[in-house]
């Protein structure tokens, strides 16, 4: 990979599908409902009508935030994760920090990305990826934060290491519905 220029650094905050509602397993068991399922591979159809195909995944390791991810790939590919978009797999870590985690977490994390990657995808939960977004674009962050299988589209001007508080204005928001 050769470092991108900053119209093709794309970074992707996806809040996880709609779950199943909390019971007797723990938090991070919970599953995604049916809606969630149906949103998750929406939220992949709609990445990869964009062009938004990543080349690095960050995702929560909650059962939730995989399932999403997993709905995601099957969306933009029509085949399994394996398979990756457009024949090449994206680089998929599974980080433990990003489950409960803060924005400041989050962007460690990003931070932490290789330089040369265009697109990356992160995949966690609220309010933590909700402050994120805020902070890398408080200007422009809804508000009310980010609802289940929302999509923002930040466009970091500078390399991931790089990435600080209020240098990555938000682009596209999308609420993908299955």
């Amino acid at each position: 990979m050769t470092d991108r220029t900053a119209e093709e650094r794309t970074l992707v905050l996806l809040r996880h599908a709609k779950a199943e509602q909390p019971g007797s397993s723990p938090d991070a068991e919970r599953r995604l409902s049916a809606r969630g399922h149906a949103d998750a591979a929406a939220a992949g159809a709609w990445l990869a009508r964009h062009g938004l195909l990543p080349d690095v995944v960050l995702c929560s390791p909650a059962r939730r935030t995989r399932q999403t991810w997993h709905g995601v790939a099957l969306g933009m590919t029509g085949s399994p994760p394996e398979g990756g978009p457009a024949g090449s797999s994206p680089v998929v870590r599974y980080e433990a920090a990003a489950y409960e985690a803060r924005p400041e977490d989050l962007l460690a994390l990003l931070r932490s990305v290789e330089p040369a990657a265009g697109t990356v995808l992160l995949v966690a939960h609220n309010p933590g990826i909700s402050l994120l977004s805020a902070l890398l674009d408080p200007k422009r962050a809804d508000p009310d934060g980010l609802r289940t299988t929302d999509l923002v589209i930040h466009r970091p001007p500078s390399p991931w290491p790089n990435l600080t508080p209020n240098t990555a204005p938000i682009t596209t928001r999308h609420t993908a519905r299955g």
